[in-house]
């Protein structure tokens, strides 16, 4: 999947997810959606590499689930790089939306797969 397709992947995501976790995750509108998933596209090339370099051995010992932790941090980032437009009330809900969205770019990839 290209770039901007996971982009617009990513926005819709965000909207849906700001929609069901209303108080704890907010997104103002669909283009600050598309522009958070732009900054977190260029935040998972320029810092994600470094930082699974770095957990590496934490990586290994929590056998891979550490890398969700990492993902988390990227959307926390994402969040303090968009502004108040794309914001999460705490770390956890960080979490929790870039798990969902690790599952559904699990499906996504799963049909490019064949």
């Amino acid at each position: 999947m290209g770039f901007w397709k996971k982009a617009a992947v990513n926005s819709l995501v965000f909207i849906a997810l700001a929609y069901f976790m209303a108080p704890s995750f907010y997104v103002h509108s669909l283009w600050t959606a598309f522009w958070a998933s732009i900054i977190l596209g260029i935040v998972n090339f320029l810092i994600k590499p470094v930082l699974s370099i770095l957990s590496f051995p934490i990586t290994i010992l929590t056998f891979g689930l550490f890398s969700f932790v990492i993902n988390g941090f990227m959307l926390y980032l994402t969040s303090w790089l968009v502004g108040p437009g794309f914001h999460f009330t705490s770390y956890g809900t960080a979490f929790l939306v870039a798990l969902i969205m690790s599952v559904v770019h699990m499906f996504l990839n799963r049909d490019d797969a064949r």
